[in-house]
């Protein structure tokens, strides 16, 4: 194996940046529990707020939104609860509905009784039937119940982006609350614009390099308040999240945003060619090759695709020795390669699906990348037609 490798997996976890790490090492330097009054506890919990704005300003939010969690999975659970309330509207929440492709902590995480629990369904490019969704929510409406509802901005493994200002309308419509999980739009497009509409937000800092094990939730709008919390036993967070805070995670989330932040219009561009060029690459090789989410709007650094008989395992291990780290679809499962969900939930025949493959770019990727995984790419076709016509 090359000492020289090319890493594409920045969906699945982004490697720390410079400014994360800097920050995140001040803090394990320091001494002082933030809840504490003396000053080494005021200092702990200066750095706990000043990142805490950091966060909110990466969103469009005030800080006084900003929840933090043991990460986006603990966010996603913390928030599919029907024990939420919102001011000004007593009705208790009576169902979630939630889309076919969400990240398996929704799907499978949701704290909500299974006769109260709808699946969306999704057309061939994984955008929500909003047809469908009014429907569901018509019928709720017609029971006197009241929804929450959750939609991914934008999905891990397609990068497909869901239309969540116009889901929010419909779902403002009827007296509902969205929650959307976040955590792939952060650090590559405007949130406050890509989402904007959302009640509810899930961030996670290690998707913009920031530590892993740090989260956060956005009530982004006021009124929104947690009766059901999922950890208990202090009043941190707001009474949100019990639990003494990470001070050196936060700090290095905050970090994190504040650099994403900075280079956010100019990294949707870079990001977006890069992509461009891997697709391209990909179909000049393989002309057969699907492309996952073409006809939708994407993120700008993620090409998910599968070449006819081309398996991902086999791909895999294959890029994985010619030095490019790339992935199958969600890092949820261990390290197993296994049938997508979100592939089967947008009708993809299964040998295709079974090839699915993404290569997601992030701030550490550059050119070299591209030229690296194209040349990859092309190997691994040919070793692949030799073993066909010897067959």
């Amino acid at each position: 194996m090359s000492g020289v490798r090319s890493y594409l997996d920045h969906n699945a976890t982004a490697p720390m940046r410079a400014e994360a790490r800097a920050s995140m090492l001040a803090a394990l330097d320091a001494v002082g529990n933030p809840s504490s009054i003396h000053a080494e506890g005021r200092a702990a919990r200066g750095r706990i707020e000043a990142a805490r704005d950091q966060v909110a300003r990466l969103c469009g939010a005030s800080s006084r939104d900003v929840v933090f969690t043991g990460g986006a999975t603990e966010a996603n659970v913390t928030a599919l609860t029907l024990g939420l309330k919102t001011d000004g509207d007593p009705r208790p929440f009576t169902h979630l509905l939630i889309s076919a492709v969400e990240h398996p902590s929704g799907l499978e995480g949701a704290r909500v009784p299974k006769d109260a629990h709808r699946i969306l369904p999704v057309d061939g490019e994984g955008l929500l039937n909003l047809t469908i969704l009014e429907e569901e929510l018509n019928k709720i409406s017609a029971l006197s119940g009241r929804a929450l509802v959750s939609i991914q901005a934008a999905n891990s493994e397609t990068g497909v982006i869901q239309p969540i200002p116009s889901i929010s309308q419909i779902v403002h419509a009827h007296g509902g609350l969205l929650h959307s999980d976040a955590v792939q739009v952060a650090g590559r497009l405007p949130l406050d614009q890509v989402a904007a509409g959302a009640d509810i937000l899930t961030l996670s800092a290690h998707k913009i390099g920031g530590p892993q094990g740090i989260g956060a939730l956005i009530f982004k709008s006021g009124g929104v308040s947690l009766q059901d919390r999922l950890i208990r036993g202090g009043g941190q967070e707001k009474g949100a999240r019990a639990g003494t805070e990470g001070a050196a995670l936060i700090a290095g989330f905050g970090a994190a945003c504040t650099a994403a932040e900075a280079v956010l219009e100019g990294e949707a561009v870079r990001l977006a060619a890069l992509r461009d060029e891997a697709e391209a690459g990909v179909l000049k090789l393989a002309p057969d090759a699907v492309i996952f989410g073409k006809n939708a709007r994407r993120l700008p650094n993620t090409l998910a695709f599968a070449i006819p008989g081309l398996t991902a395992e086999t791909a895999l291990m294959a890029f994985d020795l010619a030095g490019v780290a790339l992935s199958s679809g969600s890092a949820c499962s261990s390290g197993k390669v296994k049938r997508s969900h979100v592939l089967d939930a947008m009708g993809v025949a299964s040998d295709i699906g079974s090839g699915g493959l993404r290569v997601s770019f992030g701030h550490s990727s550059s050119n070299e990348d591209v030229i690296r995984f194209l040349s990859a790419s092309e190997d691994i076709l040919r070793k692949m037609k030799t073993r066909t016509r010897a067959a």
